[in-house]
């Protein structure tokens, strides 16, 4: 399809944007087609996340190439005709759906053959993913009491609708037959064969959906012990927090702590997705429901007060789990904070009493070299003296001195120690300073 916008003669066109062509696409994606009365449908949906949306693709089309049939002109939706029977592929996000629509004999019994026997041509290609979804179809006239669904359906689980204009009544008891398929009766009241068709896709499309959005409460369920467990250790962990203990203790915790919170965020991120998706099938569930107009038809519940009774219920359950899982996970954080400032305050004091013990060592260092200090000026002075007196005796002997050696040597010995003390006070002086 081309986006190109001619203006002018014809030959100027203007650029389109990238995405312009996917964008126009999808207002065109799944298109509705008329369906004759009566018809019988048989619908499946396939898991078909990730690499296997591709694979099927691929199979779709080798299979329409040994056939001669067109391939997928769309990424989304395709149509083959064989014969009476047509095939309607749809790939979704995390699905894929074949439904199979053939002519039904007016006067046939509801659901009779078994939809068994009329999916075989589904084996001509390969299972694209795991099922998920199997619906039988039977479109009808309205003949009672051939079409009365409270003969064809468990009363205790039917239900029953109209649509808007009372056209058309749609019912189904959810439960699957013993060939593993949900029956879904449609009585046609007068409607064309358009208005049929957009009808029958749309009560697919509840079923499917409905059943896409319950994939999360499984999801849930699974990951409910390990939040009720988590959260029973939280208490435990912060009752010790408030009885307090040493920093060995409190790193302990902290170590625990950390741990939990990385349990409790990965199964987070592994439920995001599902959680997200069911809610999104769920709006979808209720928007189709109101897009259909239900009217309630004698005293059976319609689809939407069934599936409000039976659906919420497991919905809510996942939307729990999920806030649960967000309110722990803030919760641990909280507490991590705490003891993590605990942690610190604890660290802090230690090294404040390093440093004490590191003062106190060095003014001791200080005191002993003082004392090496005075020690050494009285060696050397010692030395020193005792070289002048040796210069001192040879002055002597020369003659040279007035007075007695002893006296000269006692007279030099202040000024020597006086003159040694302030030498070596001054070079420490000067060796503090440049360390400064």
């Amino acid at each position: 399809m081309s986006t190109d916008v001619l203006i002018g003669d014809g030959e100027s066109r203007l650029v389109p944007h990238p995405l312009r062509a996917a964008v126009l696409g999808e207002v065109h994606a799944r298109p509705f087609t008329p369906l004759q009365t009566p018809s019988r449908v048989v619908h499946f949906a396939f898991d078909t996340s990730g690499q296997r949306g591709h694979d099927d693709r691929a199979q779709l089309e080798a299979f329409c190439q040994e056939r001669g049939l067109p391939p997928p002109s769309s990424d989304k939706h395709h149509r083959l005709t064989f014969g009476s029977t047509v095939l309607r592929w749809e790939q979704h996000s995390e699905f894929t759906t074949y439904t199979w629509e053939m002519r039904a004999d007016p006067g046939a019994v509801p659901f009779y053959p078994d939809a068994a026997t009329l999916a075989a041509p589904m084996r001509l290609l390969p299972q694209p993913g795991p099922l998920l979804v199997a619906i039988d179809l039977h479109l009808l006239a309205e003949d009672p009491p051939r079409t009365t669904p409270e003969n064809l359906f468990d009363r205790a689980s039917l239900a029953v609708a109209e649509n808007s204009d009372g056209a058309a009544l749609y019912a189904t008891d959810f439960q699957p037959s013993p060939s593993g398929f949900i029956r879904i009766l449609v009585i046609d009241r007068g409607m064309a064969p358009e208005r049929a068709g957009a009808l029958v896709q749309r009560v697919l499309e509840v079923e499917t959906y409905r059943t896409l959005a319950l994939l999360g409460l499984p999801e849930a369920q699974r990951l409910l012990p390990s939040i009720s467990a988590s959260e029973a250790r939280l208490a435990e962990v912060t009752e010790q927090m408030r009885l307090g203990g040493d920093l060995a203790n409190n790193q302990k915790l902290l170590d625990e702590l950390t741990s939990l919170a990385a349990e409790v965020e990965a199964g987070a991120a592994t439920s995001l997705f599902r959680f997200g998706a069911s809610r999104a099938y769920e709006e979808i569930v209720t928007q189709r429901l109101q897009t259909i107009g239900e009217r309630k038809v004698g005293g059976l519940p319609t689809w939407s007060s069934f599936l409000a009774r039976r659906m919420k219920p497991a919905l809510r359950t996942c939307i729990t789990t999920e806030e649960r899982q967000s309110n722990l996970s803030q919760k641990l954080a909280r507490a991590a904070n705490l003891l993590r400032t605990r942690v610190d305050v604890e660290l802090e004091h230690q090294n404040q009493e390093l440093l004490k013990s590191m003062n106190a060592r060095t003014r001791l260092q200080i005191r002993l070299q003082a004392t090496v200090e005075g020690l050494s000026t009285a060696a050397i002075t010692y030395y020193v003296v005792g070289l002048y007196s040796y210069l001192v005796k040879g002055v002597q002997d020369a003659g040279l001195l007035p007075v007695d050696p002893s006296i000269a040597v006692a007279v030099f010995v202040p000024f020597a120690a006086a003159a040694i003390w302030w030498m070596v006070r001054s070079i420490r002086k000067r060796h503090i300073g440049k360390e400064g």
